[in-house]
């Protein structure tokens, strides 16, 4: 499993390489980039969890489709807290999290560190 920092590194390059390939998503810089890694890091590890728990009904009902929806609610939230990111609306924030979460998989397969 890779590091935290090694994450966050993955992180930050998947969310440039989203912005250059989505018109709808914008990031100023790199630093702007590794600031949004890190507040979607806190998000997703403190209230991802909290908005799950919530919303079990409506999400057993959409068959998990809903939580696709928190996905966008916690890139929407990001792009009001982070100066210099922004995302048009909520289908760019859709394929931002979709480019985000591929390319962030492709990379720690292709140079993640591994435990034996």
């Amino acid at each position: 499993m890779p590091s935290f920092l090694t994450k966050l590194l993955f992180n930050t390059i998947a969310a440039m390489v989203a912005a250059y390939l989505l018109s709808g998503v914008h990031i100023d810089s790199i630093t702007t980039a590794l600031l949004v890694s890190i507040v979607l890091a806190l998000l997703n590890t403190f209230i991802k969890p909290i908005l799950v728990i919530l919303t079990i009904p409506i999400t057993v009902l959409t068959l998990g489709l809903f939580l696709l929806i928190i996905n966008v609610i916690i890139i929407k939230w990001t792009d009001s807290l982070v100066d210099g990111f922004n995302v048009d609306n909520w289908l760019w924030a859709l394929l931002f999290g979709l480019v985000v979460s591929i390319v962030s998989s492709i990379l720690e397969s292709l140079f993640g560190t591994r435990e034996k």
